[in-house]
């Protein structure tokens, strides 16, 4: 990552980054946020059923407790939504993206490219002072059943996909930017802790 920054980035080139588990790891305000909302409807303490290190998912959720009715899932997933300002304090700012983003911030357009609601994403950006820093945000709603946010954001923005760096944990949509034709060099999948972690697909 070190190496890829330190190269000759252009001013044409465009910074795109994800949100959840790159800029913030929201991994256990999110988990946190479903445990109170399922006590709450269910009184099944979530803990118990869950002991993965991976991200809490809504199909996880489905998965875990089969016998959930539409209206018990949607009641749980409401309240999470709005549980989850109450659980801000356990997020994690990546300090170390952070650095680079400011870096490039009055010379490269920076965008955000997150699967977050745009709700729950503005929230994170407030809390972390953080949402002047976008000159362009695209939020889960903007890919509405379309299969492929980059996709959506080279055709939205007239850019070329030899224009961008993208900063993305999640492994299915980093095959899915590859996929576009975006160089795997130019894809940096940083740990929420400060790792420099290479893409090696």
């Amino acid at each position: 990552m070190t190496n890829l920054l330190n190269k000759n980035i252009t001013s044409e080139i465009y910074l795109i980054f994800d949100l959840d588990g790159t800029l913030i790891d929201t991994d256990e305000a999110n988990f946190l946020s479903y445990q109170e909302a399922v006590k709450n409807v269910k009184n099944i303490d979530l803990k118990s059923l869950y002991n993965d290190d991976v991200r809490f998912t809504r199909d996880k959720l489905k998965l875990i407790i089969p016998n959930l009715t539409v209206q018990e899932f949607e009641k749980i997933v409401k309240i999470k939504v709005n549980l989850f300002q109450k659980y801000l304090k356990y997020t994690i700012l990546n300090t170390f993206i952070l650095e680079h983003m400011n870096k490039f911030f009055k010379t490269n357009k920076i965008i955000l490219a997150t699967n977050s609601h745009k709700m729950k994403a503005d929230l994170l950006l407030n809390h972390y002072d953080l949402f002047n820093l976008f000159d362009k945000k695209y939020y889960k709603e903007d890919y509405a059943n379309k299969d492929n946010k980059y996709q959506h954001i080279i055709n939205d923005l007239n850019i070329n996909s030899n224009d961008i760096i993208i900063f993305e944990d999640n492994h299915n949509e980093i095959c899915k930017a590859i996929d576009l034709g975006i160089q795997s060099e130019n894809i940096i999948n940083p740990s929420i802790k400060g790792e420099k972690i290479w893409i090696n697909l």
